[in-house]
């Protein structure tokens, strides 16, 4: 090969030579070997779809597993003031009142606090007015009664309190 037919200066020619790099390597990808690494591409994406479904259904059930071992002691108290309702009826309330005391705790450990606060102003992000009663002494627009308890605070709530409110006095 004469000097004129390789248009490479010889340094850069021995560079190419030891790397086994020749002008057909450094060329475009061919339509080919594009197409191939879009299928890759594609198939890891569908992979790790897949794998974040399986992980946030993995994360879910040990969820649902961790609240429902918060209400098996509900279940066991309940158990336990039925199994006591003949021998002592008084003590079936008590029973009652402190399951649903440990049931309270459990709602605000999970992050749902009760609230049945009477004397407040009505708030719609925490009430919902069921209805509305005449109360002379009480400024209007005040929950006077609730009606049912709301649980969570207002940017995560299970539901609002249900509660009477006062109306203006005319």
């Amino acid at each position: 090969m004469s000097e004129h037919e390789d248009q490479h200066p010889p340094d850069e020619q021995a560079t190419r030579q030891a790397t086994g790099q020749d002008e057909e390597s450094t060329a475009t990808p061919t339509v080919e070997e594009l197409d191939d690494r879009w299928r890759r591409a594609m198939a890891e994406l569908d992979n790790q779809r897949k794998r974040h479904i399986r992980e946030l259904q993995q994360v879910r059930d040990a969820e649902r597993g961790r609240v429902a071992a918060a209400w098996l002691p509900v279940v066991d108290n309940l158990e336990l003031a039925l199994s006591h309702a003949e021998a002592d009826p008084g003590s079936v309330v008590e029973g009652v009142r402190a399951v649903r005391d440990l049931a309270v705790q459990i709602l605000k450990d999970l992050g749902y606090p009760r609230h049945d606060e009477t004397d407040v102003p009505f708030d719609p992000t925490r009430h919902e007015v069921v209805t509305v009663v005449d109360e002379p002494d009480t400024a209007p627009g005040t929950v006077v009664r609730v009606l049912r308890p709301g649980y969570g605070d207002p940017d995560r709530q299970l539901r609002p309190a249900a509660v009477a409110v006062s109306r203006k006095q005319e």
